[in-house]
C-alpha cells in the first residue's frame, strides 16, 4: 500500500507544481519553498526499501547517480522561467515553453533511470521518486529565489531563463 500512497502523493505534487509554474504568479522570496521538498524527503527516507538490500552497492550507485542528475535537472528547470519585477516592486515568475521541455526531459530521464534499474534487476521503490522530486523542487526553488534576489538588487526588468 505504501507504493500506491507514494505514487498518489507524487502525482498530486507534480500536477500542482506544473499548473502553478505555467501561470504568472507573485514570487514570495520569504516563502518556505523548502517545506514540500522536506516532507517528500521524510516520506522517502522512512521507507526501509529505498535501497535494494540484495544489490546494495549497485542500488546505492544508481540512487546516487539519480540524485545527481536530478539536482542538475532542478538547476536547469530553475532557469527556464521568466522572472520579472513589476513597477510596484513585486517579483513575479512564469514558466515558459522551455519549462514544459524541461519537464518532458526530466520525465524521460526518470524513465531511463527506472529502465536501467530494471535491467540491473534492482527492486525499485517509489520512495526514490519522492526523494528525487523533493531534491528537484528544492534545487529549483533555490535557483528561482537566487534569481529573484539578484533581480531585486539590479536595475534590469524582465529576466528570461
Amino acid at each position: 500500500m505504501t507504493g500506491l500512497v507514494n505514487l498518489l502523493v507524487l502525482l498530486s505534487v507534480i500536477v500542482i507544481v506544473v499548473r502553478r509554474q505555467l501561470k504568472p504568479r507573485r514570487l514570495d522570496t520569504e516563502r518556505r519553498f523548502w517545506l514540500i521538498p522536506l516532507v517528500l524527503a521524510v516520506l522517502a527516507l522512512r521507507d526501509p526499501h529505498l535501497v535494494d538490500t540484495a544489490h546494495r552497492t549497485v542500488s546505492i550507485a544508481l540512487l546516487s547517480a539519480s540524485l545527481l542528475v536530478t539536482l542538475a535537472m532542478g538547476a536547469v528547470w530553475g532557469w527556464t522561467g521568466k522572472v520579472w519585477r513589476k513597477p510596484d516592486g513585486t517579483v513575479w515568475t512564469k514558466g515558459t515553453k522551455a519549462t514544459i521541455a524541461a519537464w518532458s526531459g526530466m520525465i524521460a530521464v526518470r524513465l531511463g533511470l527506472y529502465g536501467l534499474g530494471a535491467a540491473l534487476h534492482l527492486r525499485q521503490s517509489t520512495s526514490v521518486l519522492l526523494l528525487s522530486l523533493g531534491a528537484l523542487l528544492l534545487v529549483r526553488g533555490l535557483v528561482v529565489n537566487w534569481r529573484a534576489r539578484n533581480l531585486e538588487t539590479s536595475p534590469a526588468a524582465p529576466v528570461a531563463g
